[in-house]
């Protein structure tokens, strides 16, 4: 894939996933993909197969109210691309939570996800806010 298609489908998968149209967003995910969330996340662990996107959005969405995704910029480069964004919480006491999000290709698909926080504990502290909320 060339650098401009791999930012085109970084784009309309953010687009896709963030309007909830799992389908189209499945279609540029390999059926082996991998979605890796690190140790210390309230949704850490490993999710796989086509589906793993859905899975994962249901059950972070589940567990914080985000108000919005800000996407600052992505870079791309051999077969990666790196997204820099933030998650701006409902609550507008908690600090956005600031993540790169690191995608690999592969034969025009994406076939890994993996997300890095800045400060995991922004996470933290909007799920715990979240759950007092539902209580």
């Amino acid at each position: 894939m060339t650098n401009e298609e791999m930012l085109a489908m970084v784009e309309k998968l953010y687009a896709a996933a963030g309007q909830g149209d799992f389908d189209a967003a499945e279609e540029m995910l390999t059926d082996d993909l991998v979605i890796r969330e690190a140790a210390g996340l309230p949704f850490e662990g490993t999710f796989t197969g086509r589906t793993a996107l859905r899975e994962l959005s249901a059950k972070v969405f589940g567990m914080m109210e985000i108000a919005s995704l800000e996407r600052v910029a992505t870079t791309v480069g051999g077969d990666h691309a790196v997204a820099i964004a933030a998650f701006h919480f409902a609550d507008p006491q908690l600090k956005p939570a600031e993540l790169c999000e690191m995608f690999r290709f592969r034969d025009g698909k994406v076939c890994e996800i993996k997300p890095y926080y800045f400060e995991p504990q922004t996470v933290v502290d909007a799920c715990e806010a979240f759950a007092r909320k539902k209580a």
